[in-house]
């Protein structure tokens, strides 16, 4: 495609500016010969302003045509009216960043690379057809998938350039939404979502908060309520995944949870609906007995947790000449555990907690529905987490499971993963302890499942780095903390970075390795209902 192309019906002169006086790897500088140009907008569309900046200009160069926008605009005269009239012989220059490039057998804006400009290129500005093979050529993806319907709108650009991208554009490696409280962080998400339940795409979606309890109909999705009418078997969880729902301090509570949960399983094995008692018994016995419990033997009843705990406070006597071998009580042993076990049994206030690991036949069972959802076409699964308390270690461990279950599965459909306000799972707060194995799990190996990620967290910084370093595109609101802008600087340009403070409800910075330029978009605001209101006051 040529430069004459792209002016086919206009008049080419009414857009010239200047040739390239200076040229630099990524910029270069042009000075200014049509100075009416610049000020006379009568002849261009009100979206571009040629006496600013941030808008777009053409380079004609030997390699092809090069797409620039300008940074900054400057005169050399201290009265800019004087050049203005055109009487003036002063110098008026433009910086220009370079983006992309439009090769003579290409139809589409690609990166630059290693080719440059040269001296005394001509420079025009770039009439509104140009920004459309812009938006066109932002996709890397040059398949013919369907895009999604449109979801937002460009900014500072004419208003008929809608942003409908690629379902792979935005999640093939994976998509993060960040943003500060009331920044439109969970609108953005929902607007999203429309578009692919709208489009019989599948999803499986997480909600801590019950905020998209109504925004889909029984109809385009199913869902759940953990704790209200779905259950897990207790059997179902891993010890490193129980540690991660009581959220185990350091390895001594780990070691006696899982001794604990060892003694209730063979309780439940010897069909003794009792905790194991322990003070008294012979040391050889109970060793036979825990020894006994296989992998068959999984299941236990978790109400009786505390006490086991309490009863595992035995030790070994000191030998004697009778050669007692039976437990006595340690009440050090005692003392370690008591705020392990007060932090259970505040678990287990939450009277959804005891329903949800449970084995009511009347209720859905999680997994299994799980497993029907991921081998079933067009069919997405709405679950609900609000009802157990999901802050706590329960949320974690429930991401956990269902991260690795998945995974585990073969033959299964590709799937969005949305997660809501991720931070939540994100570290425990007795310890450091990341609740993020089975997420990085996906995010390192669940491209090839066809499982992707679509997260969205107030603060970057409480993701792990090993996460967030998987996330490749990510919709980005308003940041106001130095630490917050700090974690995304690498995803952003200078120019993008110093707007990060000035976004307003609604704006977002669109960043992905997908595309071929960052890009500032305003996303719609879907009809779905959704409960994200701020009362007033």
């Amino acid at each position: 495609m040529t430069l004459e192309s792209l002016f086919e019906g206009l008049n080419i002169q009414d857009y010239y500016l200047g040739k390239v006086t200076q040229v630099y790897r990524s910029s270069c500088i042009a000075q200014i010969e049509n100075v009416e140009a610049m000020t006379n907008r009568s002849n261009f569309s009100s979206s571009f302003l040629p006496n600013t900046i941030n808008y777009f200009v053409l380079v004609e160069s030997t390699v092809g045509v090069f797409l620039g926008e300008v940074f900054e605009n400057k005169s050399s005269r201290k009265n800019v009216s004087e050049q203005a009239d055109g009487k003036a012989q002063g110098y008026h220059e433009i910086c220009i960043d370079t983006l992309a490039v439009l090769t003579p057998n290409s139809n589409r804006f690609q990166l630059a690379g290693f080719k440059t400009l040269g001296i005394t290129d001509k420079v025009y500005i770039a009439p509104d057809v140009t920004y459309q093979l812009f938006i066109q050529s932002l996709e890397f993806s040059q398949d013919d998938e369907q895009p999604l319907p449109s979801f937002a709108t460009y900014l500072n650009r004419s208003a008929q350039a809608s942003v409908s991208l690629k379902p792979s554009t935005l999640f093939n490696r994976h998509l993060m939404c960040i943003g500060a409280t009331n920044s439109g962080k969970s609108t953005t998400a929902l607007a999203i979502l429309d578009k692919l339940i709208r489009t019989r795409r599948k999803a499986l979606i997480i909600d801590p908060t019950g905020e998209y309890r109504h925004a889909f109909s029984d109809d385009e999705v199913m869902k759940l309520t953990l704790g209200i009418d779905t259950t897990i078997s207790p059997s179902k969880i891993t010890m490193e995944q129980w540690e991660k729902l009581f959220e185990a301090e350091n390895s001594g509570q780990g070691a006696v949870l899982a001794e604990a949960i060892t003694s209730l399983r063979f309780m439940k094995k010897i069909g003794d609906d009792s905790y194991y008692y322990k003070v008294g018994a012979n040391i050889d016995e109970v060793q036979e007995n825990l020894a006994s419990v296989s992998n068959e033997d999984t299941d236990f009843n978790i109400e009786l947790l505390p006490e086991q705990i309490q009863a595992e406070a035995v030790c070994e006597p000191d030998r004697d000449n009778d050669y007692n071998f039976r437990f006595r009580y340690d009440a050090l042993k005692a003392n370690a555990n008591a705020s392990f076990v007060k932090k259970i049994q505040y678990q287990m206030t939450n009277t959804r907690f005891l329903t949800f690991f449970s084995n009511d036949p009347s209720m859905n069972n999680l997994l299994d529905v799980v497993d029907d959802f991921v081998h079933r076409p067009e069919e997405s699964l709405y679950i609900d987490t609000s009802a157990l308390g999901a802050a706590e270690g329960v949320g974690g461990m429930v991401i956990d499971l269902l991260s690795n279950f998945v995974m585990a599965q073969q033959d299964t459909y590709p799937f969005v993963f949305f997660i809501d306000e991720v931070h939540r799972y994100a570290k425990s707060r007795y310890s450091e302890r990341e609740f993020h194995g089975g997420l990085t799990l996906i995010a390192r190996e669940g491209r090839r499942k066809g499982v992707f990620l679509y997260l969205t967290t107030q603060n970057p910084k409480d993701v792990s780095p090993v996460l967030f370093g998987q996330v490749g595109t990510m919709l980005i609101h308003r940041l106001m903390l130095n630490d917050e802008i700090h974690a995304v600087e690498n995803h952003l340009d200078d120019y993008a970075m110093k707007h990060v403070r000035k976004l307003n409800q609604g704006e977002v910075i669109l960043t992905s390795v997908n595309l071929l330029h960052n890009v500032f978009i305003h996303v719609n605001k879907c009809d779905r209902k959704q409960y994200n209101d701020t009362p007033m006051l």
